[in-house]
């Protein structure tokens, strides 16, 4: 893939965390939500390539925009499938919270695991933990793991984990073993990406989310160079067939981030609200500001952009 692709592909995040930014705190999660996929789906259109959605807003006939098997893109250039979440934590966002990003990832056809909507369980580290956790064993064992690898005590890191009733044990366990927790609301994948990052304060993700948040999170970490391992969940009957319609067969199976996102990855994400990993847009007479980051699995560069938007020049999508 072109390099330059990751700069477009940042344009399309800051145009969807624009749009969802105007609804911050007003209490409108479907509104933000949908405010922010429209802003994507209309930015997307200018890219030169023959985009296929393979993570995205819903399935179709559920989602009006941004739909998995949605064909995006200008319709010439490379073919390139596309994983993407235009409001992750559209309730943190209506509520004016923190960790709300506008996400989008590219890679070469079939890069992406296809797996439905369903839950994941996941471990996320940084590099310093890469090859020395496993989602086999207990939290107790990878935070003495953890903590040997980065040279610290296990009392000196900090987990990030969902607070949902389903984290009862795990979050016990981790206070039991001495590490600090930092409990979410929503959006585990500002959090996992965040662990990449030693100024954020975060060491470990651990626990069940979302499957295609999990996917996101596995193109950001291949980008950085961290580490994550995961497992599919299914809630019911239902999930589990759709796995097996997939070709999944073995949901026990355990996956590493290489294998949820192969291939050549390039990874964009726009704040929307102030976060672990990123600064929101702040608004002033005229205009806006954005905070984004993108990377290239092929050369783990990072990249911080701050963009000023100036609304009485900026062209329409």
């Amino acid at each position: 893939m072109d390099r330059n692709l990751a700069l477009e592909a940042v344009r399309v995040t800051e145009a969807a965390a624009l749009a969802a930014a105007r609804l911050m705190g007003r209490g409108d999660v479907a509104g933000a939500d949908r405010a922010a996929a429209e802003a994507m789906r209309k930015a997307i259109r200018s890219i030169a390539i023959r985009g296929r959605v393979a993570v995205g807003e819903g399935d179709p006939g559920v989602a009006e925009a941004l739909y998995v098997g949605e064909l995006v893109g200008s319709g010439e250039g490379p073919e390139i499938d596309v994983a993407l979440d235009a409001l992750e934590g559209a309730s943190i966002c209506a509520t004016g919270g923190y960790n709300a990003l506008s996400i989008i990832a590219f890679a070469e056809r079939n890069g992406f695991l296809r797996c439905p909507e369903t839950h994941m369980e996941k471990i996320v580290v940084g590099p310093e933990g890469r090859d020395v956790v496993d989602l086999d064993r207990s939290p107790t064992e990878n935070l003495k793991a953890l903590a040997e690898a980065k040279g610290v005590y296990v009392a000196d890191l900090t987990v990030a984990i969902l607070d949902r009733p389903r984290h009862a044990t795990l979050i016990a366990e981790v206070r039991k073993a001495g590490a600090r927790i930092k409990l979410l609301p929503d959006g585990d994948v500002a959090a996992g990406i965040a662990t990449v990052r030693p100024e954020a304060g975060i060491d470990m993700l651990l626990g069940v989310g979302g499957a295609m948040q999990g996917i996101l999170t596995a193109a950001a970490i291949r980008c950085a160079g961290g580490g994550m391992q995961a497992r599919l969940r299914p809630r019911n009957e239902e999930e589990l067939r759709r796995c097996h319609a997939l070709g999944i067969e073995d949901t026990n199976r355990q996956y590493t981030a290489d294998e949820m996102a192969s291939g050549s990855v390039m990874f964009a994400a726009t704040g929307v609200t102030n976060g672990d990993l990123l600064r929101g847009v702040r608004f002033f007479r005229g205009g806006a500001t954005t905070n984004s980051l993108v990377m290239r699995s092929r050369t783990h560069t990072v990249r911080y952009i701050e963009a000023i938007h100036r609304f009485d020049f900026k062209p329409e999508y």
